[in-house]
């Protein structure tokens, strides 16, 4: 059977290469243009007829610097071609400027150190006990009364010393935490300690400085069974004064304060059997469970009644002086430089915690003593606030007055007696500088007090710096001669003679003083840190800048 023939239509089929695209006109229809191939140009090229601007710079890659560049203005936020520079801690500087350089840096920038402790061959850190470790030591700095900042450098320092270099510590003003993580890949490992006990004792918090000096010490063996051994005789040491010496203490303290201001023998024996009863009340309120607030307004009272009793008895004393005396002893000073210090160097939480209880105090010393001066008030006893402020110049029995002052602050804060005879010259020399700018000079008090504190945080920071301790037992006995007993009892006893302007203003004149005297310690400490002995170079000082202030 033979196959017919293809049709014509079946023989007009197009081959391959007669194939053309989907987007072609069909045959008959006009194209709508003149073919592509005619206009070679880009769509973006510039139209006949429109002249263009020559350019003032010849063409460049997009990524070189354009013309208006200058190296010299530009934002140094910005990291640099060349990357940043590392950061060099000098091993002669203390720990607390080392480990605080380290703290204010993030944490990409810290360098890696050698640990000072070292373990056996292929055992890493024990992290548990290392966290445990230095919670507890940083649970005894921070009850002691030492600042947020420098209870972190503490934890850090320890950390890093036992070879646990990603670690960051917490401080608020009850709460301890401790956070390491080995490397971006683990889990973290969280820790953390509560403070429910706070008390005053130098002498221990010396010795747990001296603990963490010898840990981050390259060249002293400190293992962890020898390091909880020696925190553990810390804890356990008796203080190194027995209670009748403190309330001994404290009755000098007031006595030498109101000799400050004017008094005798006579009004010195009265204001130390006042501070004295106050302090046994005191303790009794402490007894019974009663919050400090209840402590304090009680231990205000017997100063204000004697003072009460001398006037209503005719006596020819100051009685001012009596009561001023017995509010030296009672002002929260170290509590308030503390808030201070700890508000400057960023730690909000805890400055704005402290500043409140400081506060707190500061409120039941007014009720005590204004309770008592308004009972006396309607009893027909005349104190005169104008009286009261007549300054007495005694220059040599006043700057003894400071000296001895001093020294009962110094019993008061259990401090090591080495340390004594420091504290009794530097706050003879803040009452120095005090009574030439603002009694001799007639400058401002607010001023004079700031200088004085300024002083007396310089010469403590730098004793601190040469024992390689901590600087509180050198600085908070020294401010005592400076703290505003006066302006507080003025304010009062206007208060309780209705005269609500004059007592503001008097309390506000005292919250200054004491403001002043915190942020001279502060400031004293931070320029014997700034210039001598510390990691003095540039990217340091760059490193230890925590905001910049926009």
């Amino acid at each position: 059977m033979v196959a017919e023939p293809h049709g014509p239509e079946e023989d007009r089929k197009p081959q391959a290469d007669e194939a053309r695209s989907a987007f072609a006109p069909p045959a008959g229809v006009e194209p709508p243009g003149p073919p592509e191939d005619d206009h070679p140009s880009s769509e973006f090229a510039v139209p006949e007829g429109l002249a263009t601007e020559p350019s003032g710079e010849p063409e460049r890659s997009a990524f070189a610097r354009p013309s208006t560049f200058d190296s010299r203005l530009a934002h140094p936020a910005y990291t640099p071609a060349h990357g940043v520079p590392p950061v060099r801690l000098s091993k002669d500087a203390p720990w607390q400027d080392r480990m605080r350089t380290m703290l204010r840096m993030p944490v990409s920038e810290r360098p890696l150190t050698e640990p000072a402790q070292r373990h056996e061959e292929g055992a890493g850190p024990a992290v548990p006990r290392v966290l445990d470790l230095t919670l507890r030591i940083g649970e005894l700095l921070l009850a002691g009364g030492e600042g947020a900042e420098d209870v972190e450098a503490a934890m850090f320092a320890i950390c890093r010393s036992y070879g646990m270099d990603r670690c960051e510590p917490t401080v608020t003003f009850t709460l301890l935490s401790v956070t390491y993580q080995p490397s971006l890949v683990d889990d973290p490992v969280t820790a953390s300690r509560i403070v429910r006990r706070r008390g005053t004792d130098y002498t221990r918090l010396t010795a747990v400085y001296q603990l963490v000096t010898d840990i981050s010490t390259e060249d002293v063996d400190v293992t962890l069974e020898e390091a909880y051994r020696r925190l553990a005789l810390i804890r356990r040491n008796r203080h190194p004064y027995p209670g009748w010496a403190l309330t001994l203490a404290a009755g000098g303290l007031a006595g030498a304060a109101s000799v400050l201001l004017g008094g005798d023998w006579a009004v010195f024996l009265i204001a130390a059997a006042g501070a004295m009863l106050g302090d046994r009340l005191a303790w009794l309120a402490a007894g019974r469970g009663l919050p400090e607030f209840y402590q304090f307004a009680v231990a205000a009272v017997p100063p204000a009644a004697l003072g009460v009793a001398l006037n209503l008895l005719h006596a020819g004393l100051r009685p001012s002086a009596v009561i001023t005396g017995g509010l030296f002893a009672l002002i929260p000073g170290r509590a308030l430089v503390a808030a201070v210090q700890d508000g400057l160097t960023g730690f909000y939480i805890t400055a704005s915690a402290r500043l409140l209880e400081v506060v707190y105090f500061f409120v039941a010393i007014v009720v005590g003593v204004l309770t008592t001066l308004y009972v006396g008030v309607q009893l027909g006893a005349e104190l005169s606030p104008e009286g009261a402020a007549v300054p007495v110049e005694r220059p040599v029995v006043s700057i003894l007055a400071a000296m001895a002052l001093s020294l009962t602050f110094a019993i008061l804060l259990q401090q090591d007696r080495f340390t004594v005879v420091f504290v009794m010259v530097n706050g003879a020399v803040a009452w120095v500088v005090y009574g030439a700018v603002a009694v001799t000079a007639e400058g401002s008090a607010v001023l004079a007090t700031a200088l004085a504190a300024g002083l007396v945080g310089l010469f403590g920071q730098l004793m601190a710096r040469y024992e390689r301790s901590t600087s509180l037992p050198y600085v908070t006995a020294a401010i005592g001669p400076l703290l505003p007993g006066s302006a507080m009892y003025y304010g009062v006893l206007n208060i309780a003679q209705n005269d609500m302007d004059a007592g503001f203003a008097s309390l506000a004149r005292a919250a200054a003083l004491a403001l002043a005297i915190a942020i001279g310690v502060n400031l004293g400490g931070e320029l014997a840190r700034m210039f001598l002995r510390a990691p003095a170079t540039a990217a340091t000082r760059r490193a230890a800048k925590r905001t910049r202030g926009f």
